[in-house]
């Protein structure tokens, strides 16, 4: 076994542990980064880049389809096969990390390809190897899609997000199981694809982490759109029917399509990555920080991991939170009450901080005002 000291370890390279490790190799540390998948993590790859171009496609054939009747007469033909080429060409270089492994072994990092596992205070595994931090580990581990205990389940091919941004062509028809951010948005996609979608929702309405009035326009929306929307539905049985995958609701009724998407949240990838070699809690959902992101002994934590939220921009905020204080700089304390966040369905639902529950519960006092744009002569 091999054991190497550093000046520094980040396990996990996506947004977060990419900006640390790549700004602190730039500053001239010696810095080792460990990542199981794609450097980059799930955003370039799986989620924010390539989820966007569907989208943009997908709003485009909408807009196509309101010219009649406002501008004169378009046929709008739907076709998945150019949204694909791009994902694959443009995005993720067919899901090919090599530019950003390059990049940061230009800046003076090294990238190791394998599962870090903490061995103590300061001591990152991977494989046979043992690297020794003498500044920091850095643990930026992400998080993965969640799959529910759902009967059946397990027996069927479903997708998960990363499964989606995958396909050549939109199927024929697909049941979502999920209404939130990721839900909703790929309903949307795939329905103006011209794929029949039907949308479940455990929850009593879409969108259950923002204002009540936003669920209530995005269910318009999908609908309008041609999604089928089931809320407050339980899935009690998943099981294959022919050639469709059949979705078995607790009220009796049920949900078929030629696909299935699991799309119900994100579990924190922290199985198995040693926590309690440096006293943390092995069962834990997340890791506790201060305001400088510090979690132990020589030890941070970054990104979805803490809890906060799973952002790109944040986990990017909190990276630059650590390289301050790993290079002496004194940086500030990490504040989040001005948090901003979109899901990038049409219309778009955008906020900044906490939701007016949120504020009430804080014992704060709330004054609310709505406008419809559409009833403005500009929006008009």
């Amino acid at each position: 076994m091999a054991e190497q000291a550093v000046d520094v370890v980040v396990i996990g390279l996506g947004p977060g542990g990419e900006e640390v490790a790549e700004r602190l190799a730039a500053a001239g540390l010696a810095v080792v980064g460990v990542e199981e998948h794609l450097l980059g993590g799930e955003c370039p790859y799986y989620a924010c880049v390539p989820t966007k171009m569907m989208l943009r496609a997908a709003d485009l054939l909408a807009e196509g389809r309101r010219i009649d009747g406002m501008a004169g007469d378009a046929e709008v033909t739907a076709d998945f096969t150019p949204v694909a080429r791009r994902i694959r060409a443009e995005a993720t270089d067919n899901w090919d990390d090599r530019v950003a492994v390059e990049r940061l072994e230009k800046l003076g990092g090294r990238f190791v390809r394998g599962h870090g596992v903490l061995d103590g205070p300061g001591r990152v595994r991977v494989g046979d190897d043992v690297f020794t931090a003498r500044r920091a580990v850095v643990i930026a581990t992400g998080t993965a899609p969640a799959v529910p205990p759902i009967p059946g389940l397990a027996d069927v091919a479903y997708w998960t997000n990363r499964d989606a941004v995958r396909v050549e062509s939109a199927p024929r028809s697909m049941v979502v199981l999920g209404g939130g951010p990721v839900g909703a948005e790929m309903s949307q996609a795939f329905a103006r694809f011209g794929t029949a979608v039907t949308t479940v929702e455990a929850m009593d309405r879409l969108l259950a982490a923002e204002e009540p009035a936003a669920g209530e326009v995005i269910t318009a929306a999908l609908r309008a759109d041609g999604v089928e929307v089931r809320a407050g539905a339980k899935v009690v049985r998943v099981a294959a029917a022919g050639g469709d995958i059949e979705v078995s609701l607790e009220d009796g009724t049920a949900g078929r399509g030629e696909r299935l998407l699991v799309a119900v949240g994100r579990r924190p990838n922290l199985t198995g990555i040693g926590l309690g070699s440096v006293g943390l809690d092995e069962t834990a959902r997340s890791v506790p920080v201060d305001d400088r992101l510090r979690a132990g002994d020589r030890l941070y934590a970054i990104g979805d991991i803490t809890g906060v939220a799973a952002f790109t921009h944040l986990a990017v905020y909190q990276a630059r939170v650590v390289i301050g204080e790993l290079l002496g700089q004194d940086p500030a304390a990490a504040d989040y009450r001005g948090l901003p966040w979109v899901t990038f369905t049409d219309p778009e639902v955008g906020r900044v901080g906490q939701t007016e529950i949120q504020a009430r519960e804080a014992g704060i006092a709330v004054r609310t005002g709505t406008a419809q744009v559409s009833s403005s002569a500009r929006g008009w």
